[in-house]
């Protein structure tokens, strides 16, 4: 089996377990207790947060360890508007950050506060100057993450850090997918990152919060990681991060060249083998693991459960793979196409191999779920032409309404206009989506009676 999500989940590295067998029998003790094993848990701890703290970039006494990443983006977000909440209440933040962050925005909204969503390009790169513009007197914090989870491109955190700077504005970079592959560009205020990213155990994330940064932390005060993560603290597991974090940077310089080399192959590889296929980020600035495309007419759960018995772990950002069935709000953001939607990101260790063995299987795999879903293998011309058509999916979800558009497209002449009636969220990325890849114009969106009516202008 090949398992090729390494940005949802690393595997363990070999350092983290051992580190974590190790410090069960060293680490079972209270670390701010005075006897001797209380003792020699707190040096553990200690040497914990200093290794963590020189990965990061930071002091030691600047950085805690929490129960989770996500724990450390709500504690960081919280806490840095409570600190600075005399001048204002207003969030800002990129279109395409985890979840985790849009959720704190969301909270932060419904508690009478406002945030600003800054849009990304077609690669997912935020344009500092946009960012900058966004800024306001009432800011109390900027979010950016470092590398995007879904598409790996990198955003210019240094170039984000010399607008906030001077407007006086802390920015907190969300660095969970790219701490193992390097530090992060200084300037930045507060840092947030999650253990299991590098391949260290689950459950401990860190938050490191600059000296002269105005923080509060929420919630009943606690004696523990300086109040800002409150109750025992999980020592074996922290040890293993903060050892496999040390581990994963030293291999990092080489271990990206190589994996760089890999998922140079498949950016290239995967438009030739495969027909109606986006690969999307940005080709240069990116995470060195990652690749994300969208295939056409593909069903992307489907997708998904052909590659597995395959014998391939990939995931997706699909909305039919979502429980919620709303699409990728980074996909979104970004105006690509959403449906067949694949990330590969390779683990250390991967080998050319597999990566070979992922190109021969992926072609046959599409084209049997395209084959299912009745997609079109080629646009014939109709003997009689209508100049506009009207296509009612209704009810079905994508990407049976793009499907159902191509199929129609060749029914009308150049010039003539196919209308797609449809209420499923995706196809209002989809459909613009395939216009542009397919070189046809989508005209836009109007009301129906049910849904929205997408026309689109046949060009070619």
């Amino acid at each position: 089996m090949s398992y090729f999500d390494a940005a949802s989940s690393a595997p363990l590295h070999p350092v983290a377990r051992q580190a974590l067998l190790a410090s069960l029998d060293e680490g079972w003790a209270d670390p701010a207790r005075l006897y001797r094993e209380g003792r020699r848990a707190g040096m553990l701890l200690d040497a914990a947060r200093e290794a963590a703290a020189e990965a990061v970039g930071c002091r030691p006494d600047e950085l805690v360890f929490t129960p989770s990443g996500t724990h450390a983006v709500h504690a960081a977000i919280s806490g840095a508007l409570s600190g600075r909440r005399r001048v204002g209440r207003h969030l800002v933040l990129s279109a395409v950050e985890h979840s985790s962050v849009l959720h704190a925005a969301g909270a932060l909204e419904a508690e009478g506060g406002s945030f600003t969503e800054v849009p990304v390009d077609r690669s997912g790169a935020v344009d500092p100057a946009e960012f900058g513009a966004a800024l306001r007197a009432d800011t109390a914090l900027a979010c950016l993450q470092s590398a995007n989870h879904e598409v790996g491109t990198e955003q210019p955190v240094d170039r984000v850090v010399e607008l906030c700077a001077p407007a006086g504005v802390p920015l907190l970079v969300d660095a969970a997918q790219s701490l193992g592959w390097g530090p992060v560009p200084g300037g930045w205020s507060l840092l947030t990152a999650s253990a299991h990213k590098w391949g260290g155990p689950a459950g401990v994330g860190l938050l490191a919060v600059r000296k002269g940064v105005r923080f509060a932390p929420q919630g009943p005060a606690d004696d523990r990681e300086s109040g800002r993560a409150p109750g025992f603290q999980n020592l074996p597991a922290i040890v293993a991060a903060a050892a496999s974090l040390r581990a994963v940077r030293a291999e990092a310089e080489v271990e990206a060249v190589r994996l760089r080399a890999l998922v140079d192959r498949i950016r290239a590889e995967v438009p030739r083998l495969v027909p109606e296929v986006e690969v999307v980020g940005d080709p240069l600035r990116r995470l060195p693991h990652l690749v994300t495309f969208s295939c056409l007419y593909v069903d992307g759960e489907t997708l998904l459960h052909e590659l597995d018995r395959a014998d391939f772990s990939v995931s997706s950002g699909s909305s039919c793979t979502s429980s919620t069935l709303t699409p990728s709000h980074v996909l979104k953001a970004m105006g690509v196409l959403t449906e067949g939607n694949i990330r590969v990101s390779l683990p250390a260790g991967t080998t050319g191999a597999e990566v070979d063995r992922f190109l021969e299987v992926l072609p046959g795999v599409v084209a049997t779920v395209r084959e299912r879903l009745g997609a079109p293998t080629a646009t014939a011309p109709s003997p009689t032409p209508r100049t506009s058509l009207v296509v009612d999916s209704l009810g079905r979800r994508c990407p049976i309404p793009v499907i159902e558009l191509a199929q129609a497209i060749g029914e009308v002449p150049v010039g003539g206009t196919v209308t797609v009636l449809a209420d499923d969220e995706a196809a209002r990325l989809d459909i613009p989506a395939w216009c542009e890849m397919r070189e046809q114009e989508y005209v836009g969106e109007e009301p129906a009676d049910r849904g929205s009516a997408h026309v689109v202008r046949r060009l070619t």
